[in-house]
């Protein structure tokens, strides 16, 4: 009962919001409002090195006075501080330049109907459970070999929030949710050489968490498997991008269709709806409401219903991703896409982890990106990488201090295999992506 009187006393909030907006001469407004619980606790070295609880709660207004837009934001909910944070919004509006392209959500396009997705499993923010699951898990990753010889920490999270959306257009909307986490990281050395790795879980749902031995265990196996790490010769060969890291092809590709890269004609992608820009096998679909979803929602941050999308069918792209002001830009109709994505789910070759490699034969398997060296504008990549040398199908050795360089357009159409087993703890989900070809510079 408390979250759905705390949900219900937010929406009061909200609304009062919204009516002195249009007392005090918005043509339209908006307000935003949550609040999050949460715990936060970090292990080091079998010692507690931090415990935090956090009580965070804010409401962000943007108002229009025609196509003009002021926003403001406030943590004080007191009435002289929400009609103190409408007028400043009203006040900033008069100043800004017009914008026809400005304003909220069309009404048609507003989410009525709220589903219940599953996304609240509310448990009591207990530091000393917290701490036991960080120090569990650090002490599995370290007892996992000898060679792990210290620790950056292990941390356990827990947030439970509400959040509510209204705006002038019909909608006062809000849902209660959960998210709980655990990581670890790990440092081995053996001889001069030191590795550092780690590993994390992450659900709707704390006891669907792997269990914090696991979670150790394999930040522990996964950092040890990289001592030894060598430069290899710089070739042309295929490379597998391992599902842990293999979202980051597809998020270049999300960014590239979003309505911000398309409007400012800053993507590689531009002009391409019904055009083929991945092989004819490949498949995206955006599934919004799946149940406890990591990134599932009603609506989106304008307020605007969500909906199942085919992005992309048999290789061609279907959709750009619009929000109302890129839409307009664009003279098309917002998607529901004001903050994001919703599970994107990439389909797969059912190629196991072995058949992946047997497929790849001889080629590098990517694990970790460094850098920030990708062009939206024209799709060019060249990335830091490590990772490990494969050989007829068979990990050979761990390979470090290397780049991997290619053209988005052309990675997209070369990707030959997908696996079957996803990588689940995002909003995009893919199992490990093999590409024909790279440029890899190293020696």
């Amino acid at each position: 009962m408390q979250v759905q009187q705390q949900l219900s006393e937010i929406q009061n909030i909200v609304d009062e919001t919204l009516s002195l907006a249009k007392k005090l001469g918005a043509t339209a407004a908006e307000a935003s409002m949550s609040k999050v619980q949460g715990i936060s606790v970090t292990s080091r070295m079998q010692e507690v090195e931090t415990v935090e609880f956090t009580n965070d709660g804010g409401l962000g207004v943007c108002v229009f006075v025609g196509n003009k837009k002021g926003n403001a934001s406030t943590a004080d909910l007191s009435p002289d501080a929400l009609r103190l944070t409408v007028e400043k919004a009203v006040e900033i509006a008069k100043y800004t330049s017009e914008d026809k392209c400005a304003g909220i959500a069309d009404a048609d396009m507003i989410a009525r109907d709220i589903p219940d997705l599953d996304l609240y499993h509310p448990q009591a923010l207990d530091a000393e459970y917290a701490l036991e699951q960080a120090l569990i898990a650090e002490k599995a990753g370290l007892e996992t070999d000898s060679r792990i010889v210290n620790s950056d920490g292990a941390s356990y999270n827990a947030n439970l929030g509400v959040r509510v959306y209204g705006n002038t257009n019909g909608i006062n909307a809000g849902y209660p949710s959960s998210r709980f986490s655990l990581s670890c990281v790990l440092i081995a050395q053996h001889d001069q050489d030191m590795q550092r790795d780690y590993a994390y879980t992450v659900s709707r749902e704390a006891n669907k968490l792997d269990s914090a031995q696991t979670v150790g265990r394999l930040a522990g196996e996964q950092t040890v498997s990289r001592l030894g790490a060598r430069k290899i010769n710089t070739a042309k060969v295929p490379v597998l991008f391992h599902r842990d890291i293999a979202s980051s092809v597809f998020g270049h590709f999300i960014s590239a269709i979003s309505g911000g890269s398309l409007y400012r004609k800053s993507s590689f992608l531009l002009d391409s709806i019904n055009t083929q820009v991945f092989p004819k096998w490949l498949s995206i679909q955006e599934r919004p409401h799946l149940l406890r979803g990591l990134a599932s929602s009603p609506f989106d941050n304008e307020g605007v219903r969500t909906q199942d999308m085919d992005i992309v069918h048999n290789g061609v792209l279907q959709h750009y991703l619009l929000a109302s002001y890129s839409a307009r830009k664009l003279g098309l109709q917002t998607n529901g896409h004001a903050g994001g994505i919703h599970n994107c789910l990439v389909s797969h070759t059912g190629h196991s982890d072995e058949d992946l490699l047997k497929e790849m034969g001889t080629g590098l398997m990517v694990t970790e990106l460094m850098g920030q060296g990708v062009n939206v504008v024209n799709g060019d990549y060249s990335r830091g990488a490590a990772g490990f040398w494969v050989e007829n199908g068979v990990i050979q050795y761990p390979v470090h201090e290397i780049t991997i360089a290619g053209n988005l357009k052309d990675m997209l159409m070369n990707i030959v295999a997908i696996g079957e087993k996803a990588e689940v703890r995002g909003a995009l989900q893919t199992g490990s992506v093999l590409l024909s070809e790279m440029q890899v510079a190293g020696n």
